[in-house]
């Protein structure tokens, strides 16, 4: 399979105490094939440019979006990118089919530990089921859903020194989906991709 782009739209509004995040966009941003884009520094009044973020789209065939999880959500910018950005016409609709076959992903952090992320957990739902919204957005676009890249505990991921391990898997992740290696019939079984990496690099089959 030939070589595809990957787009990382980052949303982190207080980039400057992120411990996780802030580490793993720089991280992104040393990958070959993929282009990093930190909305909230571009974006600093939420005075999004439509043409140029549909341009972007256009131009990449991975679309990931890297935040922490705010209220089981994205951060702010993210809504307003997909409010303004996918219009009827460009992203869905008789005609909307420009981001068809695209690859979706959310790569996200939450300050809870894994356990509080299941049904009989503090927080009722796993997190692909806290993604649903983005999961449907990403069927009515035409765009191809893989589960989250997801790092659970977020704050205290830095004093236990969980960070570092995060990090190189997901540069693995990037580099599996700039050489078209991800299984996507498996990947999309998963609850969260991370498990899945260590089984499917080690079938061969990334």
């Amino acid at each position: 399979m030939s070589s595809q782009r990957v787009l990382v739209l980052y949303a982190h509004p207080a980039n400057h105490r992120s411990e996780v995040n802030l580490p793993l966009y720089e991280a992104a941003c040393q990958v070959p094939g993929v282009t990093c884009i930190d909305l909230y520094y571009q974006y600093p009044t939420l005075n999004i440019d439509i043409d140029r973020e549909q341009q972007r789209l256009l131009e990449h065939d991975v679309v990931v979006f890297q935040f922490p999880m705010y209220w089981y959500s994205t951060p702010a910018i993210l809504k307003e990118w997909q409010d303004l950005v996918l219009e009827y016409g460009f992203a869905y609709g008789t005609q909307g089919t420009k981001l068809n076959d695209k690859l979706f992903l959310c790569a996200l952090t939450a300050g809870g530990h894994e356990d509080a992320y299941q049904t009989q957990g503090y927080n009722h739902f796993t997190v692909r089921e806290l993604m649903y919204p983005l999961e449907q957005m990403a069927a009515l676009t035409g765009m191809r859903y893989l589960p989250p890249f997801a790092l659970f505990g977020a704050r205290t991921a830095l004093e236990e020194e969980r960070i570092g391990a995060h990090v190189t898997r997901w540069q693995q992740l990037l580099k599996a989906l700039v050489d078209g290696k991800i299984n996507q019939r498996k990947a999309y079984k998963a609850e969260k991709l991370n498990h899945y990496l260590s089984e499917l690099d080690a079938a061969g089959d990334l």
